[in-house]
């Protein structure tokens, strides 16, 4: 089925109050939000209920005791449930992804992607269940023996982003389920409705009531309540820096684990001898796919003086002949941003650079299209250095802003001078430099010839300085966040 702004009424419409997961019931609260169609703002995807301060205390007591019946499965038992929900995501990928694009306002390709992707998430992890193999050792004692191994923390809150709304709660509650821990999750309340679309897909498992629970609503509140409880083991959050900090503050009153990834202000570095085409194609993807909306965008644009002017040409051009459109029209390379408020912020981005002395060369304007929504135009700053402060703050916008470097040293030395460390990537055809560059750049993670932003969920993510803070995320790392390691003593006695 092709989708379009005309075609709306096939999705399924969620006018209906839309409920939270609350001890295993779906309950109302005493407030309640729209969400609406970036790309339409006539659309009315639904209404949304805010939980309140009992209803989490009600949850989390009962996730206490579904946490422990959820550990005593057996591993297989676990291994379906994970692989049950994985399966049904990637079947109805179209489905939720349509829904997705609809309230964050990314292309339908990317929305289906996304979903998909998040399915395969479960599906590694309910391989996982299987291979939870602990470890064993001589003690420097004579006859005694030592067994090492994992067990779940208890209850995981994790608080998700928008911007990703079904694939980073994917990658947290996926590893959550996996080593036998209960999850109560708050996701960003600009994207409710993907967050009850998962919700129902894992209630109608095979679980115990109360093992999983959605609690939506404002962070300020509901957030901050999860994030102090001392019945929480651990926090898994993505988020900006600002509360990200103050996530730990509150956390370590209770010795928390917390796992947390936030800003970035990642750096593609193209070097004199790079292809010009490979590298325009890079940085536009990385820089202006998903509107620019995504922590591992290249936003700082490093290039060789030898290349400058033809590398912004072209970008120029690549930038000018993306479509812009309603996140399901057809052809839509780059849908709205999510919200007035990320639009406004985006917008004053744009007039900060001119005034910081930087040349806008194309976009940065809001746009005027059939349907009223939160569009802008994918914009290119020159004349830029990296004490500017378009060059400093995670902007979350389509915008990037061009260095030029004279050396690949200084091109390095730029790129590792920021307090963030996502990711960081390098366009050469130098085996050498490529090396060099991947040893150097201090970064979690590092890109050759590829753009900075798209990542693999069986290996780990995360950053340095800013950008992360606690174990790593995804692949068999996520193990180290979601489980507590015990180790036994056994002395046999004589034969």
């Amino acid at each position: 089925m092709s989708f379009s702004p005309n075609n709306l009424n096939r999705v399924k419409k969620m006018t209906d109050l839309q409920l939270n997961l609350i001890a295993g019931n779906w309950a109302a609260g005493d407030q309640t939000i729209e969400n609406r169609n970036p790309s339409d703002l006539s659309d009315l995807i639904g209404v949304y209920a805010q939980a309140n301060s009992a209803q989490l205390n009600s949850t989390l007591e009962c996730a206490k005791r579904a946490q422990k019946e959820w550990a005593a499965y057996g591993m297989e038992r676990k291994q379906a449930v994970l692989m049950a929900i994985g399966n049904e995501m990637m079947h109805r990928s179209e489905e939720l992804g349509t829904l997705l694009s609809r309230e964050e306002g990314k292309p339908l390709a990317e929305g289906k992607g996304e979903v998909y992707r998040a399915g395969q998430f479960f599906t590694y992890y309910a391989a996982e269940c299987l291979r939870q193999i602990g470890e064993n050792a001589d003690s420097v004692r004579d006859g005694i023996e030592i067994d090492v191994r994992r067990e779940p923390v208890g209850i995981v809150a994790v608080i998700s982003p928008w911007n990703f709304p079904t694939a980073t709660a994917s990658w947290k509650i996926a590893p959550a389920l996996c080593y036998g821990n209960a999850v109560v999750w708050k996701p960003a309340n600009i994207t409710p409705a993907s967050a009850v679309a998962l919700t129902e897909i894992i209630e109608k498992q095979d679980i115990p009531k109360g093992l999983f629970s959605l609690v939506m609503g404002a962070g300020s509140s509901i957030g901050q309540q999860l994030v102090e409880s001392p019945d929480v083991a651990a926090i898994s959050f993505t988020g900006s820096v600002p509360v990200g900090k103050q996530i730990a503050v509150s956390a370590i009153a209770n010795l928390t684990k917390i796992q947390m990834e936030m800003g970035s202000k990642n750096a593609l570095l193209v070097m004199d001898d790079a292809d010009l085409d490979t590298a325009v194609t890079v940085a536009a993807g990385g820089a202006f796919g998903g509107s620019g909306q995504k922590c591992t965008a290249s936003s700082r644009l490093l290039v060789h003086e030898s290349l400058h002017d033809a590398f912004a040409e072209k970008l120029v051009a690549a930038a000018q002949s993306m479509k812009v459109g309603h996140a399901l029209e057809q052809g839509t390379q780059m849908g709205p941003v999510v919200s007035e408020q990320q639009l406004k912020e985006n917008l004053n981005y744009v007039e900060l650079g001119k005034s910081e002395g930087a040349e806008l060369l194309c976009g940065g304007e809001q746009l005027n299209m059939t349907h009223e929504g939160y569009y802008m135009s994918p914009g290119v700053f020159i004349n830029t250095n990296n004490a500017m402060r378009i060059n400093r703050e995670e902007m979350f916008a389509p915008l990037a802003a061009i260095i030029k470097v004279g050396s690949y040293d200084e091109g390095l030395s730029i790129v590792n001078d920021t307090n963030f460390g996502l990711t960081s990537g390098i366009v050469t055809k130098s085996l050498a430099r490529a090396t060099h560059f991947r040893r150097n750049a201090r970064t979690g993670v590092v890109t050759v010839n590829l753009p900075t932003a798209g990542t693999d969920y069986h290996v780990p993510f995360g950053g340095r300085g800013d950008s992360s803070y606690g174990p790593r995320e995804q692949g068999s790392a996520a193990a180290e966040f979601y489980t507590t390691v015990k180790t036994a003593y056994i002395s046999a006695g004589q034969p």
